[in-house]
């Protein structure tokens, strides 16, 4: 058995905080109250809030000045992709906009692996392919339906694209179990997938692009139908 993790008190400030800047509580550009003032307000120590501060500078969500105090940064503006998995867990309504990406980078990724894949990467997304059918459990379906992508990423010959496809992955990880609607069956969930793989085995590039394209349509459906997001 795996032992489950625990919250600490500055994990669960890190959250509170967290939560209060998405919602506008702190808005973008103030300053917070000072730390003594914020400190008693959350019920905690010094100590305790400057490791929750720590980690929301190393997040990309404040900013400290010594002398001035601690901001609230413009993340929208100057955050990176890594923010998403936080936003997400805070307003599941970014997960369309974190689809339409998905769609436009699939797609691409897709058409590229068509073009550059190796044979042994060839080789490795038709076992992968397989491993879908095979699967016991939708939770195992959708892990095995990731690992493809990211052989299609890998198969592209551009690091940049497997970066980019585990982000998204990351990114919908806070509510992964409440999109396992396409990977229930994995008869199905395999006979989906198959014709983006098949068109990269071939090398067919505007097959592979289509066939990426009516996959993410499909599943993106089902998935923020599921959800109640976008529909």
């Amino acid at each position: 058995m795996t032992t489950l993790p625990r919250e600490t008190i500055v994990d669960v400030l890190e959250n509170r905080l967290r939560e209060d800047i998405f919602s506008g509580r702190h808005p973008t550009g103030s300053y917070l109250p000072p730390e003594r003032q914020l400190a008693e307000g959350y019920g905690v120590t010094r100590t305790t809030l400057k490791h929750a501060f720590g980690r929301l500078v190393q997040a990309g969500l404040l900013e400290t000045r010594h002398g001035v105090g601690t901001r609230v940064r413009d993340f929208a503006r100057l955050g990176g992709a890594d923010l998403l998995p936080m936003l997400v867990r805070h307003s599941p309504d970014w997960l369309g906009e974190v689809f339409e990406v998905r769609r436009a980078v699939g797609a691409l990724i897709a058409e590229r692996a068509a073009q550059k894949a190796t044979p042994d990467q060839r080789i490795e997304l038709a076992d992968l392919l397989m491993e879908i059918a095979a699967a016991d459990d939708g939770d195992g379906v959708q892990l095995a339906d990731v690992e493809v992508h990211r052989a299609l990423a890998r198969a592209t010959g551009n690091r940049v694209y497997s970066l980019l496809s585990n982000t998204l992955f990351n990114a919908y990880l806070p509510v992964r179990s409440h999109l396992i609607g396409p990977f229930l069956d994995a008869a199905l969930a395999h006979d989906r997938l198959a014709p983006v793989v098949k068109a990269v085995l071939k090398g067919d590039a505007p097959a592979a692009r289509a066939a990426a394209e009516a996959y993410l349509g499909e599943t993106e459906h089902i998935m923020l139908e599921d959800l109640g997001v976008g529909v």
